[in-house]
């Protein structure tokens, strides 16, 4: 089998969607003559921590190196402490302070004891790639010395983007030139990039003009079919419309304007409202249990708060409606959040309040989506009203089946596989 050794700071036991893209092609790259050794961090705090997805890649036998470091999460607690993310004000402070003084972010410390790992790991045994996915950016810079020194080929995948994220936050000229600097660097040294949308593909090409259309290829967000098959909907007790939400707020990423839409809408059809129950799964912090107390909400909503992988997706197959939130911030468009792609693995209707760019676009070729603008009480109202009639009638929209198989997990590997295939080749 060909070797690959795959550079990723989230991973299992950590939980949420970001550590699922590179648990999957991880676990589906044997299938397809591809060995993985994943370098990850050690005994790390985290906002969740997800033991049913460690299982899962610890029963497919692959070899997981696990290096703690100085950074924040490292230090926070003891082995896979989970710990309560604060209060959002306090969060964006923290984050602030956090981007003024670690340059490209706060897993500098973590990615360089991986990077000195590596290279030890490289100076002894045969591996035909390096993959390394991002963010942590820092990841992406020490993977690319490891490039100069082994000439090992180097692929990076962007999960988000790197200059100007979405997240993004540049205190003074230097820190925005500089993350620029490092990032020209690390992609001059990459031999090929693979991007979860065609936005965050345009950005790069925008931003750094020695890179050709054919550097980089697109690879979106996915579900595993596996997920689905291996668990049963749950027996609905009652008549009531189901409308879940999975995941958590941050940011411009809120459940405000959906829950003032539903405020409203309990004011002008009550009978409507009593019909309905809302779920959340997640972490539904303390500002948005209080925002739902203050508006009276309480006896419309069901808290399950933090739950494993295989539950979550439990209860997204036993629901009714999905509902989906991207808020209007810088860049939005280059957004696409796993979260949503396995939305699309459950096959349920879907109210998304995105903005323009990449979500709303796969929501559009999905097929079963109702999709409003991020911030639009009435419009959000509206579109509630009109699911809930169709609903009632028995004439929910069914997806796109064609366009759900493509982001099969499975399939989606073999295309990654293939890509190192293809570089292995020319090379050759």
């Amino acid at each position: 089998m060909f070797r690959v050794l795959v550079l990723a700071y989230y991973f299992p036991p950590m939980g949420l969607s970001g550590v699922q893209r590179t648990l999957k092609f991880v676990k589906y790259m044997p299938y397809f003559n591809w060995q993985p050794v994943v370098v990850t961090a050690g005994n790390t705090a985290y906002f969740a921590h997800d033991m049913s997805l460690l299982k899962e890649i610890e029963n497919s036998n692959i070899e997981i190196i696990r290096t703690e470091a100085f950074d924040v999460n490292s230090l926070l607690g003891l082995k896979y402490q989970t710990v309560n993310m604060p209060k959002e004000f306090l969060r964006k402070i923290l984050s602030s302070i956090s981007k003024a003084f670690f340059i490209p972010d706060n897993k500098k410390s973590w990615s360089k004891k991986a990077y000195e790992l590596v290279r030890k790991k490289l100076s002894s045994e045969k591996f035909d790639i390096l993959y390394v996915t991002i963010p942590p950016f820092s990841s992406f810079y020490y993977a690319a010395k490891l490039k100069d020194e082994f000439n090992i080929p180097l692929f990076v995948d962007y999960r988000d983007l790197w200059y100007e994220n979405h997240f993004a936050f540049y205190p003074t000229p230097y820190h925005k030139w500089k993350h620029k600097q490092l990032e020209y660097f690390s992609l001059k040294h990459a031999d090929k990039i693979i991007a979860v949308n065609r936005k965050i593909k345009e950005k790069l090409l925008m931003n750094y003009k020695f890179l050709s259309f054919d550097d980089i290829v697109i690879i979106p967000h996915g579900y595993d079919p596996e997920d689905f098959e291996k668990v049963e909907a749950l027996p609905k007790n009652n008549s009531k419309m189901k409308l879940t939400y999975s995941g958590i707020f941050y940011e411009k990423i809120t459940p405000v304007y959906f829950l003032r839409a539903f405020k409203k809408l309990s004011i002008e059809n009550p009978e409507i409202a009593a019909d309905i129950q809302l779920e959340f799964i997640g972490y539904l912090r303390n500002e948005n249990k209080k925002l739902i107390s203050d508006l009276g909400l309480t006896e419309y909503i069901f808290d399950y708060g933090y739950l494993e992988h295989v539950e979550a997706v439990k209860k997204i197959k036993s629901t009714d409606i999905l509902w989906m939130m991207i808020g209007n911030m810088k860049n939005a468009d280059t957004i696409s959040t796993g979260k949503l792609f396995e939305y699309f693995g459950a096959r349920k209707p879907i109210l998304a309040c995105v903005p323009d760019g990449a979500a709303k676009s796969a929501l559009k070729e999905y097929g079963a989506a109702f999709i409003t603008a991020p911030d639009d009480v009435d419009d959000i109202k509206n579109k509630i009203l009109d699911i809930y009639s169709l609903y009632k009638s028995n004439k929910l929209p069914l997806p796109n089946e064609d366009f759900i198989e493509k982001h099969n997990r499975k399939k989606l590997t073999e295309e990654l596989t293939k890509q190192f295939q293809f570089y292995l080749k020319e090379e050759n």
